[in-house]
């Protein structure tokens, strides 16, 4: 998917997050991305997924504004929390978050299927419009309350939430498998926020490791009371 105007601003990107993971390993436990997710960083196009007078900033290494009070997300997170997930074909993934859809197209290049809730329904169309755009007939969309997850396509084998909350959220807990794993920021808004791997071992068992200090905008919903 990747296109020739936007090539010598992708390959620049994906040369300052490997330098970021390097940098960030001593949080995060992973010193470089695995070459598929690699890979699918440099398909998707970013520019693709952002307003238009954006377009040119799209491969710079911060987030962007897309609307509603919401921002599509750092490059380097989504690539750190795509990576944290351990993805494969096989894998079914839960997205709390949808935004304008980059994040989703991410994880369908590595997933077998990603369902994905957004809370606000123009930016739920935005992302669906993106994605159909694209081609990409592994991504579903739902408009909700993604504290809730999304119980009708539970069990997931991963679920990742790119956007903060004070606490998990107890239905992705249910919905996650066995073995599962969950990445996702924890902390109030405005303050002290950690981007988090949950685990869920074979016996159910849920373990938490706080891992990089991040800022990510508030999860709308139930999970805020």
């Amino acid at each position: 998917m990747a296109d020739a105007p936007h090539a010598v601003a992708r390959r620049a990107l994906m040369a300052e997050i490997a330098a970021e993971v390097r940098a960030t390993a001593g949080w995060t436990g992973r010193q470089t991305l695995k070459p598929a997710v690699t890979a699918a960083l440099m398909r998707v196009p970013r520019h693709a997924f952002v307003p238009g007078k954006f377009r040119t900033t799209a491969y710079e290494n911060h987030p962007l504004p897309i609307g509603h009070g919401q921002t599509i997300s750092q490059p380097y997170i989504v690539a750190i929390m795509t990576e944290l997930l351990d993805l494969a074909p096989t894998r079914r993934v839960l997205e709390i978050g949808t935004g304008s859809g980059y994040q989703a197209a991410v994880l369908a290049e590595l997933a077998g299927e990603v369902y994905t809730i957004e809370s606000i329904p123009a930016l739920a169309d935005m992302a669906r419009r993106h994605l159909v755009a694209l081609g990409y007939a592994n991504i579903h969309v739902l408009v909700g309350d993604g504290s809730f997850g999304w119980a009708a396509r539970a069990p997931y084998d991963r679920i990742i939430v790119t956007a903060a909350a004070p606490h998990i959220p107890t239905a992705l807990i249910d919905q996650l498998v066995l073995e599962g794993r969950m990445v996702l920021p924890l902390g109030p808004e405005g303050g002290e926020q950690y981007l988090t791997l949950v685990t869920k071992s074979v016996r159910g068992r849920v373990a938490e490791q706080r891992l990089l200090p991040v800022a990510f905008v508030p999860l709308l919903g139930s999970v805020r009371h």
